[in-house]
């Protein structure tokens, strides 16, 4: 059985914890009338951030300095072309997956071209690359807003047993990841090149190798959530990924994943994505205006880093 104080010192529990105190406090303003609502609101608002956020803490992993902001800008770019080639057709559903995910290779491949052949930080490299994939996304769109097919459009705003559909496809990601991360040689590897990239060189870890893969596999899950936000948003849009590059890191951050690399934790991404999506929905519900929402929205991001903070001896 597993004692408090050993389940204390998970880093992912105090997400987890702050997205119930701030789920429980909505419900009450709400005499418990908007429970069933508010919890289908939060798993499918949430299911983006995770896909997003998983895909930023294997990057994040690999140690101080790599971070994607081209995140938003691949959402972008995959969702608009999809949606084009759809073309509102749902024979073409499963065309329009396979050419967001290429996109997302493609991407990816840039990205580390930057990194490695041109020898520019990651931060840099993937924020020029930010500014391609955008241009490329607004030239394909041109102020156009197409509709996703209509059986895309059902399923990713329906639900099944209750559960957005949404959700479960972020779910069934997560599970991925994780044993990717926990069960498989690669989530080893890109644990060793986080904690010391010289060591993991010198024990015979493809380094370079490893990097690559987790960068394409970044960009592959921001254009796979590209493609689902459009299809449920029932439209691209060219800001439709913005609020994504903060938020993919703040997830990962709050989640409990080591900013210095070498730790990841995926269920503290689900935690930390509920909980950021839950604090929005609270502030709005005391009728708190923009300016203090965001004010308000920023200390309790704080607190909550620095609560796991604290607790975070002997994680591993």
């Amino acid at each position: 059985m597993i004692s408090f104080g050993n389940l204390a010192r998970k880093p992912w529990i105090w997400s987890w914890i702050a997205a119930f105190l701030v789920w429980f406090a909505t419900i009450m303003v709400t005499g418990g009338a908007s429970t069933l609502g508010l919890s289908q609101a939060a798993l499918t608002f949430a299911a983006f951030s995770i896909i997003v956020g998983i895909g930023q803490m294997f990057v994040i992993t690999l140690g101080p300095g790599n971070i994607d902001l081209s995140v938003p800008a691949t959402m972008t770019l995959a969702g608009t072309v999809a949606l084009k080639l759809m073309n509102v057709e749902n024979g073409m559903v499963v065309p329009g997956l396979l050419v967001a995910v290429l996109i997302g290779l493609a991407v990816g491949v840039g990205n580390y071209a930057l990194i490695k052949a041109l020898r520019i930080p990651p931060i840099i490299a993937t924020l020029s690359m930010s500014f391609i994939v955008q241009s490329a996304a607004i030239w394909t769109n041109r102020g156009l807003r197409i509709k996703p097919p209509s059986v895309l459009a059902d399923f990713t705003t329906s639900s099944t047993l209750g559960v957005p559909n949404v959700a479960l496809v972020a779910l069934g990601l997560s599970l991925i990841a994780w044993v990717l991360l926990e069960k498989s040689v690669y989530g080893r590897w890109i644990s060793a090149i986080g904690q010391s990239m010289a060591a993991a060189r010198m024990a015979g870890i493809p380094v370079d190798g490893a990097r690559f893969v987790t960068y394409l596999l970044c960009a592959v899950l921001a254009s796979v959530a590209g493609y689902l936000l459009a299809c449920f948003s029932g439209g691209a849009a060219l800001n439709m990924g913005a609020e994504y590059l903060l938020m993919s890191i703040a997830v990962v951050v709050i989640g409990g994943t080591a900013v210095a690399g070498g730790y990841s934790n995926v269920p503290g991404i689900w935690g930390a994505s509920l909980f950021m999506f839950l604090v929005v929905s609270m502030l709005n519900t005391y009728g708190i205006g923009a300016g203090v929402r965001l004010i308000m929205t920023g200390l309790i991001i704080i607190s909550v880093i620095m609560l796991a903070g604290g607790r975070r001896t002997g994680m591993r």
